[in-house]
């Protein structure tokens, strides 16, 4: 029987106008950005539609981003679209844990808000570096950034698991340089510098990630209604109660999830080895549509990104 996924994308996938179609459209979108601009006291339509600086700084790119998936689902969720499993991105597992039953939308739009502050003051700029390394598999890098000397090998690590021959590396910018430089001599096409704000999913993000912990202390997690796997480990949650063990586990992934590696093509892994066929990535882009594509090309794949989307895969699911 066939196993829908709904997948959520992560910070990078943000650009001015996303979610406008559907806060034009639906009743439901435009509530969602009404209610995020409420809680977090920002314009929310001047930070997603109009084209400003602020889309691409974190603190403001994660609730932005966010908020916009998690509009996009309230509409498939009334159209009859329902996920058997769910996943996200980094950021995006936020909206995963709201697919989830787990969190509830203002806990997840709150939160994302604390965590890009977090994550954008943790580490100043100019000391991080990230950078994508092409046409090399995940066991070489690591072989290559163990062989780096003692000054370097702590403060450089891998950030992202995407996918086959997509793998992303995160630290203090002189050691990113310096591995960038030996990967290349030792086989990888290309290594491609990242324009990002900080180095996400390292050891210096540590700081932000206990900042997070002490925010998820005051947060209430509900009763669990499908599976979703998790950036740290790559496999699936399951029976998740706030109240119990469990609940407090996925505080603590969250936490980790900050300074840990994403195994996104783990993630992916588990969800098909699982009998899941059908993936829709909620979101601008179709980044994660594209990773899947290198990860399994028989698993089937669509994205939304505008109610057009929308309409088109609700005729398709349900022929």
């Amino acid at each position: 029987m066939s196993k829908i996924a709904f997948i959520f994308p992560g910070q990078g996938a943000q650009k001015a106008g996303m979610g406008k179609g559907f806060y034009d459209t639906y009743e439901e979108a435009k509530e969602l950005y009404e209610l995020a601009s409420k809680w977090l006291d920002l314009d929310m339509k001047q930070l997603c539609f109009e084209e400003n600086e602020q889309l691409h700084q974190t603190e403001y790119t994660q609730c932005a981003l966010v908020t916009t998936s998690l509009a996009m689902m309230r509409v498939l969720l009334n159209r009859g679209i329902k996920p058997d499993v769910a996943a996200g991105l980094s950021l995006g597992e936020y909206c995963a844990l709201v697919a989830a039953g787990i969190m509830s939308e203002e806990d997840a739009i709150k939160l994302v808000r604390k965590r890009g502050i977090f994550m954008e003051h943790e580490v100043p700029n100019g000391v991080g570096a990230m950078a994508a390394v092409l046409g090399m598999e995940a066991e070489q890098i690591d072989a290559v950034l163990s062989s780096l000397e003692d000054s370097f090998k702590e403060d450089v690590q891998i950030a992202n698991y995407n996918c086959p021959g997509q793998i992303v590396i995160s630290g203090k910018k002189e050691a990113v340089d310096k591995a960038c430089a030996l990967l290349k001599e030792k086989g990888a096409r290309r290594c491609l510098p990242l324009n990002v704000s900080g180095p996400f999913h390292s050891n210096l993000l540590v700081g932000a990630g206990e900042k997070l912990r002490n925010e998820l202390e005051h947060i209430s997690l509900n009763k669990q209604m499908i599976p979703y796997t998790t950036n740290v480990t790559g496999n699936y949650v399951t029976n998740i109660s706030g109240s119990d063990e469990t609940g407090v586990s996925v505080k603590k992934l969250l936490t980790e999830q900050v300074y840990s590696s994403v195994r996104w093509q783990q993630c992916m892994e588990t969800m098909i080895a699982d009998g899941v066929d059908t993936f829709i990535e909620i979101g601008p882009g179709k980044t994660l549509t594209g990773f899947l594509k290198k990860i399994d090309k028989s698993v089937t794949t669509y994205n939304i990104e505008t109610p057009q989307d929308l309409d088109a895969i609700v005729e398709k699911l349900n022929q």
